[in-house]
């Protein structure tokens, strides 16, 4: 079993592209279950977000599970495979490991350093242990990754330097002091562009969701971070986009939610609206209404190569070393892990051995005293444990050190152990029930 990490992101793919590939929030749970039925495959979490779709998954074969998860993409985007490869980057074993350590420090991110993607890891690993996709492999891959961001934020400053996209998208839009702000939609896109308009010095923000009790949430939520905010109906956002200065969209639906008809009741002045939805949220006529500046996830991506980002090449060396460092533990770590069922089966094959003698001693010797029968058998334990210490604990350090050399194997020919027996000491790749698995995941 070996990790791979499959998907497309604002690097190789273009907004259009990545608008047909994304997956909404309401059929995740579906496209886990069809990729976690591919052939070849046993654990399987996907990310999707603005800018990046990508599917991470333990594999039995290479070829078999890149095959199964890319006919499952390409399906749900509407395109053939061979379509879809043209677009896509596939990394595996070690590569996809260090793959996924990367993308949750924001060294792979459109704005380098922001830390949206580590929350956003957090939240698709939660969506696959609901729907039951996660198993033991994936739980402490994820695990491992959100430590490593965490570690390389604190200890490179990168995440005080990168600016998220949505900071970036509002930047478009100027001083917002005094401003009047809308936000439609109010998931966790909507609540980050609500942070970053209140720390951008807006008056006044309104909210508009399809769910009122949700933009009521949101809406209550900025009020106690000391900024005017109010929910609004869906049915009135034609009439808050004429009230708006600058509008945020971040709704996750299938179609845009914002047409011409929202603005053409507005004045004259002028109005900045970012549309950081994928699919798009507003319509691209939009954009040619008079006075409006429209803002999408394709503006970012140009004002991004056009400016540079904020951070040092210093800082992502460092950060790219912490990346490597914990990338080498974690597959030593794994390779020691896979190395120590067999271990165990020895040690269990050694205790048979024991008490097999012990039983044959017990017939050739009937009348033997009870007191010396149990002080044999514990000087024979105690010198299979001696004996079989050392080079058990050997064993699996050589394993962590040195890839490519099969030390469990070895262990089995030398002391001729079943094969199956290490398979029913541990099985890791086990899926896992939700109850199943410990360990805090809020943070």
């Amino acid at each position: 079993m070996s990790i791979l990490a499959i998907g497309l992101s604002h690097r190789t793919a273009d907004l259009t592209t990545l608008e047909r590939a994304a997956v909404p929030a309401a059929e995740v749970g579906k496209v886990l279950y069809e990729l976690q039925q591919a052939d070849d495959v046993s654990e399987v979490m996907l990310l999707s977000t603005c800018n990046r779709i990508e599917v991470y998954a333990v594999v039995e074969t290479f070829h078999g599970g890149l095959a199964g998860i890319a006919d499952v993409l390409a399906r749900q985007a509407g395109m053939e495979p061979a379509q879809l490869y043209d677009h896509v980057y596939v990394h595996y074993a070690g590569a996809a490991v260090e793959h996924v350590y990367s993308v949750a420090s924001g060294l792979d991110s459109m704005v380098v350093g922001e830390t949206q993607i580590l929350g956003q890891v957090r939240s698709s690993y939660a969506v696959a242990r609901e729907a039951g996709t996660v198993g033991r492999t994936l739980h402490e891959l994820v695990q491992t990754t959100l430590r490593v961001g965490k570690r390389v934020h604190s200890e490179t400053g990168l995440d005080r330097l990168g600016a998220s996209v949505v900071s970036e998208a509002l930047a478009a839009a100027g001083d917002l002091t005094g401003r009047r702000a809308l936000v439609v939609g109010a998931g966790s896109m909507g609540a980050l562009s609500a942070s970053q308009l209140r720390k951008s010095g807006v008056a006044e923000i309104a909210v508009v969701n399809r769910t009122a009790e949700r933009a009521a949430h949101l809406a209550e939520s900025i009020s106690e971070q000391g900024v005017a905010a109010r929910a609004v109906p869906m049915a009135e956002l034609a009439d808050e986009v004429a009230l708006a200065d600058v509008v945020v969209v971040c709704t996750g639906a299938k179609v845009a939610v914002l047409g011409t008809e929202h603005v053409a009741a507005r004045p004259h002045r002028p109005v900045v609206i970012c549309d950081l939805g994928l699919p798009r949220d507003v319509e691209h006529a939009v954009g040619e209404v008079p006075g409006v500046s429209l803002v999408d996830l394709e503006t970012v991506r140009r004002r991004m190569k056009e400016s540079g980002t904020a951070t040092t090449e210093k800082q992502i060396a460092r950060a790219s070393g912490i990346v490597l460092d914990e990338v080498r533990a974690y597959l030593a770590g794994q390779r020691s892990a896979a190395v120590t069922p067999t271990v165990t089966a020895l040690r269990k094959r050694a205790a048979e051995v024991v008490d097999a003698e012990l039983l044959r001693l017990d017939r050739r010797l009937p009348g033997i005293d009870a007191e010396v029968r149990d002080e044999l058998g514990r000087t024979v334990r105690r010198v299979v444990d001696k004996l079989l210490h050392s080079p058990t604990v050997r064993v699996k350090q050589l394993a962590a050190e040195k890839a490519g050399t099969d030390y469990a194997n070895a262990l089995r020919e030398l002391f001729e152990l079943d094969p199956q027996a290490p398979t029913a000491v541990s099985s890791p790749s086990a899926v896992l029930r939700p109850d199943q698995i410990d360990g805090d995941h809020s943070d």
